[in-house]
């Protein structure tokens, strides 16, 4: 049988920076996976380039489809012009099987790649002393994105020993000014920002600008084409293409699947 094709979907489709962290996703799932045929898609509001991907797997003899949101913020809905376009491509290929799996974030293996990228920015910066974190994010997320957030943000706060306050760079919460004004209000004055951005971008510069003025002492890079980011696609892949096969795969996902889903990531990340 031959396995689903797989789109990896990011908003941003303007965006260089994100283009190419894609691209380089979507290199290292074909090695990996040679036998899964791979397309990208950046949703730029037409949705466009969603159905000339699904269009060209279809015309290779692809039959089921799984698409994959590159979304760090959200935890069960997908952009919105990604399922508004994910009905009409439906309709549009009958014979066709397309499902779409839970965005990648706010996992909590992120956080570990968030370290990682903070730790390169203390280096460069020589910061030896932190009492404060603010984990900036591109947005606020879905209703159950919001709250995960919310929970990473207490699990990065207790693994270092440090208060953490969120940031969003859409408006619908603090941004990473603000954020930091909360802390310094706390008596805080060693503060470093941990960005959840996919890539660089206009979001993330403008929040790394503004967090530095702010008298941020250090700004992490984006998550990147890192190789964890890729065991969380593959995860979301495996665990959708498996629901394909489920007779009630419209069924709206229990708490126990989606714990089951999110161990994948572990059993793929040693496979």
């Amino acid at each position: 049988m031959t396995a689903p094709a797989l789109v990896l979907a990011a908003v941003g489709g303007d965006d260089a920076h994100v283009r190419q962290v894609v691209h380089t996703l979507a290199t290292r799932m074909m090695k990996l996976r040679p036998t899964v045929s791979v397309q990208t898609a950046m949703v730029d509001g037409s949705g466009y380039q969603l159905r000339a991907a699904v269009e060209r797997l279809s015309q290779q003899g692809a039959d089921e489809i799984v698409v994959v949101p590159l979304d760090v913020t959200s935890a069960i809905d997908a952009h919105p012009d990604l399922a508004g376009e994910l009905g009409d491509l439906t309709a549009t290929y009958p014979l066709l099987r397309i499902a779409m799996a839970r965005p990648i974030g706010p996992a909590a293996e992120l956080l570990n790649i968030l370290d990682d990228r903070l730790r390169t920015a203390l280096r460069a910066t020589r910061t030896v002393e932190l009492d404060a974190l603010v984990l900036s994010l591109p947005a606020g997320g879905d209703v159950r994105g919001h709250g995960l957030v919310s929970r990473r943000a207490r699990q990065w706060a207790t693994h270092h020993k440090l208060p953490c306050v969120v940031a969003v760079a859409d408006g619908s919460g603090p941004n990473v000014a603000q954020a930091i004004a909360t802390l310094r209000g706390q008596g805080r004055r060693h503060i470093a920002v941990g960005s959840l951005f996919l890539a660089e971008g206009p979001r993330w510069t403008a929040q790394a600008e503004l967090a530095l003025h702010s008298g941020a002492v250090a700004v992490s890079g984006p998550l990147g084409a890192d190789e964890r980011v890729l065991d969380l696609v593959m995860a979301r892949y495996a665990y959708a293409a498996m629901d394909l096969l489920e007779a009630d795969s419209d069924a709206p996902l229990t708490d126990v699947e989606l714990h089951t889903e999110d161990a994948l990531i572990e059993l793929l990340a040693h496979s």
